[in-house]
């Protein structure tokens, strides 16, 4: 039930008659807040397995457009840690001058992208090494080259 005050005892103005004061009814946020955050975990977790490729049946055809630019392709032999020498498309390059040559090679491309051929047993950190020294180039798209696994 409302409360009714009277002026004199609640100091108020004069000729206003009896003030009527009301409790607020206050709406809980923490059960919000909680599914909320439950929800935002979901999608955090469920958002990297919705990234995956879509399989498609590719239409085949008899004839096919060549492509017209030959892909810039960097090689890594197996003996790169001890010489850190690359072999940019058939000219031997020192990794130290890598990041310039390479700018000089995609400089009237369109199409920014290197291929990496790197040895089987070639290290991941000289593979980043190389890639870190493309990206600096101005590189958009670094590829990693591999072949088919023979049957036996």
């Amino acid at each position: 039930m409302p409360k009714v005050h009277d002026i004199a005892v609640t100091g108020g103005r004069r000729g206003r008659g009896a003030r009527v004061v009301t409790s607020l009814a206050e709406i809980n946020v923490v059960p919000l807040i909680d599914v909320r955050l439950v929800l935002l975990i979901i999608f955090m977790v469920t958002a990297p397995m919705r990234q995956q490729g879509m399989q498609v049946n590719l239409p085949q055809t008899r004839r096919a457009d060549p492509i017209n630019a030959q892909p810039v392709t960097v090689t890594l032999s197996s003996d790169f840690r001890r010489t850190r020498v690359v072999q940019l498309g058939t000219e031997n390059v020192r990794l130290d001058i890598l990041q310039e040559r390479v700018r000089q090679t995609i400089l009237g491309r369109e199409d920014k992208s290197v291929f990496i051929r790197a040895d089987a047993t070639a290290n991941m950190q000289d593979l980043f090494d190389v890639t870190e020294k493309l990206k600096e180039a101005g590189v958009d798209k670094v590829g990693l080259m591999s072949k088919p696994r023979e049957t036996r």
